[in-house]
């Protein structure tokens, strides 16, 4: 068995980090300009015992494969104690003429987010989106936002569509997908 120093394993781990915030899929790129690696109180939830702001952060995507007809992006806690993981964000029929989600656009009263761009319900039970809120003491949880470019204008669901059925369609729609990932603990 080989023997690493801690300095190698540090440089290699910080490496890791630096890298996981952007995400390539054949060119297919997602990046978040507000964040980088930890998510902040800005994108923690306010409720479950969290008193973050709840603003989603900007994401901005580029090289899109041929055949893109509309954007899709999902916040996943694979790390939530529930057996099944957490949906903190989707949003769907996002036009593929659109480049970025601005800062809050999961806020459904800001009314930010591109025109015709549906957001559904998440595991909080609401729509819009749900910031972060790892459990105390429970170490890092990992925040996947994924983008995913599909091969339909609509996938025909509406505001009230659950998690699970809007990854349904998802998985029969992609092109490609990109994703960055971003960590938070309490």
């Amino acid at each position: 068995m080989k023997k690493y120093s801690l300095v190698a394993l540090v440089s290699l781990t910080l490496s890791v980090l630096t890298l996981s915030n952007i995400a390539y899929a054949d060119g297919f790129t997602l990046e978040s300009p507000d964040v980088q690696g930890q998510l902040t109180n800005d994108q923690e939830f306010n409720g479950f015992g969290c008193n973050g702001k709840n603003i989603s952060p900007r994401l901005t995507w580029k090289n899109l494969p041929k055949g893109t007809k509309s954007i899709a992006i999902t916040m996943y806690d694979a790390d939530a104690p529930t057996g099944s993981g957490f949906w903190h964000w989707l949003i769907f029929d996002i036009p593929a003429t659109a480049t970025s989600l601005e800062t809050n656009a999961g806020d459904l009263n800001k009314s930010i987010a591109p025109k015709g761009s549906i957001q559904s319900t998440t595991s909080f039970g609401t729509a819009g989106f749900g910031g972060s809120c790892p459990p105390k003491g429970r170490g890092p949880h990992e925040y996947m936002f994924t983008a995913f470019a599909l091969d339909v204008e609509t996938l025909g669901l509406d505001q009230n569509t659950t998690p699970a059925m809007v990854g349904f369609n998802l998985s029969f729609h992609t092109l490609a997908k990109a994703s960055v990932v971003l960590y938070n603990r309490r």
